[in-house]
């Protein structure tokens, strides 16, 4: 007879096999009831004992096909773990399996995925956001507690306001990038999702942590403990709300739920004050030039010739090299590399390049100074709720534009928590909680004391 760990581990597996999200890619059911059964025998124990966890599929996890949504890498599997999936497996999880994602996490809506749109288990009609759409549906249809998300430009943070999840984009250099597939290195960052604050404290107590392996990780001297912080109280905490982060193209509905939301602190004992990000209008460009530059170097090993996507007969290496690429990369994916590479073509390195650095260090001073003031930032996560499936798919233009209030939280490299905060009809809205440099402790207190006087924490219908 099954112990209680593998007895609910197949409930889950049942359910996704029944599910229409379109949540997973691969699923990791042998060595995950292998698991499971372990733990229900006490030979693993931890943190995270019998914890039914999903891992985006650009987070490479030994024997288990890693794909990022894409053909290029169709029947690839890694030989080794990355750090964060280590992590997870030192302190028991279960790993459910690798869910969907845009094409090399490059996108909004995990519409781009070769393997399908992934669907809003509030309304199958809509996205769940992107990239980590697969990781935002799956913890939000109950198809596992907890997820692994990255975020380059808002992509835990997106799917988690679309999905009524909690979603942390930590610091840059918190969590080890090891072992992540590359698409904008000095952007992205792992982050975890899950259905309220404290399970997502608890993921980012696993995964945080300096790693020899990751060069961009930073060695702090202390460890902290960020389920510690899970406390109910924001009295005298100075929340700033940065009037660039409420401009033309948001929603009314998203709006009020924002300021309802602050409001709601206001009464719970903290201040707030209007604050400026001045430069907040250009950081959308910059992201974009900086983000296909990095993309165009970090895709040029994807060649089919090492592994991945083979195509016919092998002829001379351009032309092989040509058809693999032509075949295996998706339209955005394609987009954006040319993109890049036109950036940095001679010529123009200086033009775009290096002007969308500078643009960046001038971001990241508008934090610097507006943290001297206020403790945190409070904003709309995303300006809209959930869009319905195709309905941008032919304008990049203004996919890109969703990301206006998520990418330069990623160009300064600071942390940011995203907590439901209302719903537009029965579409759930996101308010994020932005901090200065390793402030995760004050964002998790904030959205906790939140998540904790507010009921806003529900389940889609169904579920």
């Amino acid at each position: 007879m099954p112990g209680q760990y593998e007895e609910s581990l197949h409930k889950t597996f049942d359910r996704i096999k029944r599910s229409r999200l379109n949540a997973y890619i691969t699923l990791n059911v042998e060595d995950a009831i292998k698991t499971a059964k372990a733990v229900d025998e006490g030979r693993v124990t931890g943190r995270l004992a019998g914890v039914p966890v999903a891992v985006k599929d650009c987070i490479t996890t030994k024997g288990l096909l890693t794909t990022c949504g894409s053909k290029i890498l169709s029947g690839y599997v890694p030989p080794f773990d990355a750090e964060v999936v280590a992590r997870l497996k030192r302190e028991g999880a279960v790993i459910v399996g690798k869910t969907n994602m845009d094409e090399f996490a490059m996108g909004t809506s995990t519409e781009s995925s070769y393997y399908g749109p992934t669907r809003n288990p509030w309304d199958l009609s809509r996205v769940p956001g992107g990239s980590s759409g697969g990781s935002g549906a799956a913890v939000a249809g109950l198809e596992c507690r907890m997820a692994l998300g990255t975020d380059t430009g808002g992509s835990v943070r997106c799917p988690a306001s679309f999905c009524g999840i909690v979603g942390i984009k930590p610091t840059y250099g918190l969590v080890s990038r090891y072992g992540v597939v590359a698409y904008a290195n000095s952007l992205e960052q792992v982050g975890p999702m899950a259905r309220n604050v404290s399970d997502a404290a608890l993921l980012l107590d696993v995964i945080a942590g300096h790693d020899p392996k990751d060069s961009t990780s930073v060695d702090t001297a202390d460890k902290v403990s960020y389920v510690n912080y899970l406390i109910d109280d924001v009295k005298g905490l100075k929340i700033g709300v940065p009037k660039e982060y409420f401009g033309e193209g948001t929603d009314k509905r998203v709006e009020n739920a924002v300021w309802s939301a602050i409001m709601r602190l206001n009464k719970l004992g903290a201040d707030y004050r209007e604050v400026s990000l001045p430069h907040t209008k250009y950081a959308l460009a910059a992201y974009y030039i900086i983000a296909m530059c990095e993309a165009s170097s970090n895709l040029a090993r994807f060649d089919g010739l090492r592994y991945g996507l083979r195509t016919g007969k092998d002829e001379n290496w351009h032309t092989t090299f040509s058809r693999i690429r032509a075949e295996g990369f998706g339209e955005e994916v394609k987009r954006r590399i040319m993109l890049g590479t036109y950036a940095l073509s001679e010529g123009y390195y200086g033009k775009y390049y290096l002007k969308a650095l500078k643009v960046r260090t001038l971001i990241k001073q508008d934090f610097d100074k507006a943290f001297k003031d206020v403790d945190i930032l409070a904003a709309p996560t995303m300006p809209f709720p959930a869009f319905r499936i195709g309905e941008h798919v032919d304008d990049p233009l203004s996919m890109y534009m969703a990301d206006v209030n998520t990418v330069p939280v990623n160009l300064a490299g600071v942390p940011s928590i995203s907590v439901p905060c209302g719903f537009a009809g029965n579409l759930p809205i996101g308010i994020q909680f932005i901090g200065g440099l390793f402030d995760e402790p004050k964002l998790i207190r904030t959205a906790y004391t939140f998540e904790l006087n507010t009921d806003f924490q529900k389940l889609p219908e169904g579920f």
